[in-house]
C-alpha cells in the first residue's frame, strides 16, 4: 500500500543518489508545488548555487510539512509541525555531508553543514530545508569573514523599487572605491548587494563598514535611508540592515527558495535586470529555465576581493568628526563592546529622571 504522501524516490545527483521520502506532501499548496517540486528545483540549480555557498557553514530553515496556512517559524522547541532553524548538522547525515564548527556570540559552539558537492544542497531539500542561510566565511577561517552583504529593507510605506533605487546608489559609492558589487533580489521585499573581501577583518570590522555605508547613503538620500535600529525611529524610508553582518546573523543564500506562498527565490542579477524586475518574476517555477539560458550573473564574484580600509576609514571620521560610534545589536546577543544602550527611544528614562 503506497505512503499518503507517495512512496520514496530516489534523486540522482551527479554520481550519487539521494532519498526523498513523502515526495507528493503539498509544500506551497497556493501554487500546487510539492516536496519532490522543491527538491527538483534544488537539483536544477545546485551547480550554480554551489558556486556561492561551498565550503560555508549553513543555517538550515526547515519547513518538514511544508510553507502552509497556520505554519510558524520557531526557535526548535519541539512543537509538532512548526518550522524551525537547525544550526547543528541533522543526525543522520550521509557521510559525504561534511561540517564546521562555528562558534556562537556566547562562546558557544556548533557544527553546522558546510556544501561540498551539489548532492548535499538536494538533500538537504528532502529534509523539508526551504532556505539555506550560509555564513559569510570559508570552513578554513571561520572566524574571518570574505563577504560584506548589504540588506536593503523597505520599510512600511515604501517598496521594492526604493530598495532597488537604494542598492542602485549604493553601487555607485561603493564603485568609487573600486570595488564590484553584485546584486540579488530578497525573494521578498528587500534587496541584497554583496561584496567579496580580503579575508583581513572580523565581524565587528565588517559590521562597522556596513554602518558607514548606510549612514553615507543616508547622508545622499536624506529622508529616504536610515540605519536606525529602532522601528519607532524609521519612518518611511529603506532600512540599511548593518546588523546582517553581525556573528551569526544570516541571509538567504543566492538562488534560494523563500518560504513563502508563491516559492519565490532570492535570485542573483544583473544590474541592469534589478532595475526593471518585480520580486514575483523568480521562483521555483522560473528559475531553473532561467539558469540553463541565462549566464550567471556572480560568476565572476570571486574574480576580486576588496580591501575594507576605505569603509573602514569612513566609520572613523563619523566617529570623530560627527560622534557617530557604533549601533545596538540584536536583543540575542550579549551586551557589546562599545555598544550603546540597548533600549528603543520611547522607553528610555530621561537623565533627569535617573535615580
Amino acid at each position: 500500500m503506497a505512503a499518503k504522501w507517495g512512496d520514496p524516490v530516489m534523486v540522482r545527483v551527479g554520481d550519487r543518489d539521494v532519498r526523498c521520502s513523502n515526495p507528493e506532501r503539498p509544500y506551497f499548496p497556493e501554487v500546487g508545488l510539492r516536496k519532490i517540486d522543491v527538491v527538483d528545483y534544488y537539483r536544477a540549480v545546485s551547480e550554480v548555487m554551489l558556486r556561492q555557498v561551498r565550503d560555508r557553514p549553513t543555517t538550515l530553515e526547515r519547513w518538514p510539512t511544508g510553507v502552509l496556512p497556520g505554519v510558524t517559524l520557531t526557535q526548535r522547541d519541539g512543537t509538532k509541525g512548526a518550522a524551525f532553524y537547525q544550526k547543528r548538522v541533522p543526525q543522520g547525515a550521509p557521510d559525504y555531508v561534511q561540517t564546521c564548527r562555528i562558534a556562537f556570540p556566547s562562546g558557544r559552539t556548533a557544527d553546522e553543514v558546510t556544501p561540498t558537492e551539489r548532492a548535499v544542497l538536494v538533500w538537504l531539500a528532502t529534509l523539508g530545508t526551504i532556505t539555506m542561510h550560509p555564513w559569510p566565511v570559508r570552513c578554513d577561517e571561520p572566524d574571518t569573514p570574505d563577504e560584506l552583504r548589504l540588506d536593503f529593507d523597505p520599510q512600511p510605506g515604501t517598496t521594492f523599487d526604493d530598495a532597488v533605487e537604494v542598492a542602485q546608489h549604493a553601487r555607485v559609492l561603493l564603485a568609487e572605491w573600486g570595488w564590484r558589487a553584485f546584486p540579488k533580489t530578497s525573494g521578498g521585499r528587500g534587496v541584497h548587494v554583496y561584496v567579496r573581501i580580503q579575508r583581513r577583518w572580523s565581524f565587528t570590522d565588517v559590521r562597522h563598514a556596513a554602518i558607514a555605508i548606510g549612514r553615507e547613503l543616508g547622508r545622499r538620500m536624506p529622508d529616504r535611508v536610515t540605519t536606525n535600529w529602532w522601528k519607532e525611529e524609521r519612518g518611511e524610508t529603506v532600512f540599511v540592515d548593518y546588523n546582517q553582518n553581525a556573528r551569526d546573523r544570516t541571509i538567504a543564500a543566492p538562488w534560494s527558495v523563500r518560504a513563502r506562498p508563491a516559492a519565490t527565490v532570492s535570485c542573483p542579477v544583473t544590474w541592469d535586470e534589478l532595475s526593471g524586475c518585480r520580486p514575483g518574476d523568480f521562483t521555483v517555477r522560473t528559475v531553473p529555465e532561467r539558469v540553463l539560458t541565462h549566464d550567471d550573473p556572480w560568476a565572476d564574484i570571486d574574480s576580486a576581493a576588496y580591501d575594507l580600509t576605505p569603509a573602514l576609514d569612513l566609520y572613523a571620521r563619523d566617529e570623530r568628526d560627527h560622534g557617530l560610534g557604533d549601533m545596538p545589536y540584536p536583543p540575542e546577543y550579549p551586551k557589546m563592546p562599545g555598544e550603546p544602550k540597548r533600549v528603543q527611544p520611547s522607553r528610555r528614562v530621561p537623565r533627569s529622571e535617573e535615580k
